[in-house]
């Protein structure tokens, strides 16, 4: 399953009032039984993959954490939380067996993601989920603020190419305000979890 094009609907939904129209709720309830058992979820046509796309997780992880927060869903929660986990056993761009970055295009924040995953995307989801003071988000969250331009904004690359132009110009470079609202939303919670937290 694509599970990123239900996560994309499910999040929509979610965030706008649908919440308790029975087709999303069973939007919800497939994600959560689509769920691989490392947290994430896959779409490998060929079923040779053993491991999970973050690509393929973080929209659907999003998803959820929104239909949680619209209707108290517990089993949304727990899955919203498992993907979370999923990111975080890789310090959200790393690989597990050394250490080095999965790709160095995770490094740079998009807006919008569309079904990409970034660091952004990442710690986005840890902030909707409450984790954003997870030790193991430190690290992105210093790629984001050391991301920041010296005149205090963000500024990223575009997923959109000739082959799939955007429908809508959000801005380029430090114009892209949305890129700019969600990167700061993400550094300020996380210096008031850290003030928290203690850590």
């Amino acid at each position: 399953m694509h599970a990123s094009q239900e996560g994309n609907a499910l999040y929509a939904c979610s965030r706008l009032g649908l919440a308790a129209d029975p087709r999303v709720r069973a939007l919800a309830a497939n994600l959560c039984s689509w769920q691989w058992p490392d947290g994430g979820w896959n779409c490998d046509r060929a079923a040779a993959a053993h491991r999970s796309s973050f690509h393929e997780t973080v929209t659907p992880a999003l998803g959820l954490a929104a239909y949680h927060h619209a209707t108290g869903d517990p089993d949304a929660l727990a899955a919203a939380r498992r993907a979370a986990g999923l990111l975080l056993e890789h310090r959200l761009f790393r690989r597990r067996s050394d250490g080095a970055v999965v790709h160095p295009s995770w490094l740079r924040p998009h807006y919008p993601p569309y079904w990409h995953y970034d660091i952004g995307q990442g710690l986005w989801l840890l902030h909707r989920l409450g984790l954003l003071a997870d030790p193991r988000a430190a690290d992105a969250l210093d790629v984001l603020r050391r991301a920041r331009r010296p005149d205090g904004r963000f500024s990223g690359p575009s997923w959109t190419s000739a082959r799939q132009p955007g429908a809508v110009d959000w801005g380029r470079g430090p114009d892209n305000e949305p890129l700019n609202l969600r990167a700061e939303t993400i550094l300020q919670a996380a210096d008031e979890a850290t003030t928290r937290t203690g850590r």
